[in-house]
């Protein structure tokens, strides 16, 4: 199946949200409800598509799973906070792991973490704190 990305929240003003997750179901939830609470949603399945669309759209915060097929949450996560261009995006981080049981993997770069499954609500509430701390709660258009 290829690599689709797809764009909600069309004629929605809100902040713009890059959702990278390689589970459709989990991924297709969330993108719809975050439209429904007003953000703008693009959607990657792995990490290397999530690289490139964040460099290429610049949102306004990501989303990114961490066990994703061919580049790792992780990479991607490492490399967006590498680059000039992106380093300043929040990233939340989402894993079906508690973030102690990834104490053996490379020091985190992301700047939020939630675990999954996580309540609709509860990732809206994370992600309009995260937009306020950073200063980005208004659409950069």
């Amino acid at each position: 199946m290829p690599n689709k990305v797809a764009t909600y929240g069309q004629g929605v003003s809100g902040p713009l949200v890059l959702l990278v997750d390689d589970y459709d179901d989990s991924r297709e939830l969330y993108a719809e409800f975050l439209e429904d609470s007003g953000f703008r949603v693009c959607q990657a399945r792995d990490g290397g598509s999530g690289l490139a669309k964040a460099r290429e759209l610049r949102p306004d915060l990501i989303l990114m799973d961490l066990s994703l097929p061919g580049m790792s949450g992780w990479e991607a996560i490492h490399r967006l906070k590498s680059d000039a261009t992106t380093k300043a995006i929040p990233v939340i981080a989402l894993s079906g792991h508690k973030q102690a049981d990834l104490s053996g993997q490379p020091a985190p770069q992301w700047d939020y973490f939630l675990m999954k499954p996580c309540q609709p609500e509860e990732l809206v509430e994370n992600l309009q704190r995260a937009l306020a701390v950073a200063g980005r709660s208004a659409s950069k258009q």
